[in-house]
């Protein structure tokens, strides 16, 4: 199967980038979205690639690139009765939410800006910088990732 490529938000208050290079590898898990849940349970695959991406961040932003280190399996975090992401509607038998793990890649220099991203030639598709755009977890183009990378790295 083809190398995909996603971009994964999250707020830097619950983890970052640099958590990440810290970690090494980590589950992404509680995500509560079906779509987002989709995405992880059925089209992401080991080595494809993320784009870290910090949410309600000053600025907001892709702060560096990660890979997914293991596909969708059941989010254990569901059933889990004093976890934050706790749902007592799932059951283990019949799992709602999925999660992958990411493995850290690199980190970028700087931050490369949601405003960046919307004034970037080839982005005016990427799904980041729709409005209203809130998914968390969504699909990325080789050529958008590419873009992003380029952007990411020339700063050094």
């Amino acid at each position: 199967m083809a190398r995909r490529y996603w971009l994964m938000k999250c707020e830097p208050s619950a983890y970052t980038i640099d958590d990440l290079a810290r970690d090494g590898q980590t589950s992404w898990e509680g995500v509560r979205n079906h779509q987002a849940r989709n995405f992880m349970r059925d089209d992401m695959q080991v080595g494809d690639g993320v784009l870290f991406y910090a949410s309600n961040a000053t600025p907001s932003g892709v702060t560096g690139l990660a890979t997914i280190a293991r596909a969708g399996y059941p989010d254990h975090t569901a059933w889990t009765r004093t976890h934050r992401y706790f749902d007592e509607k799932t059951q283990q038998k019949a799992p709602t939410w999925y999660m992958v793990d990411i493995a850290f890649a690199e980190r970028f220099p700087e931050i490369v800006s949601l405003e960046t991203l919307k004034q970037t030639p080839g982005l005016e598709t990427m799904m980041v910088v729709q409005k209203g755009s809130r998914l968390s977890v969504q699909p990325a183009t080789k050529a958008e990732y590419d873009i992003v990378v380029r952007l990411g790295t020339r700063r050094r």
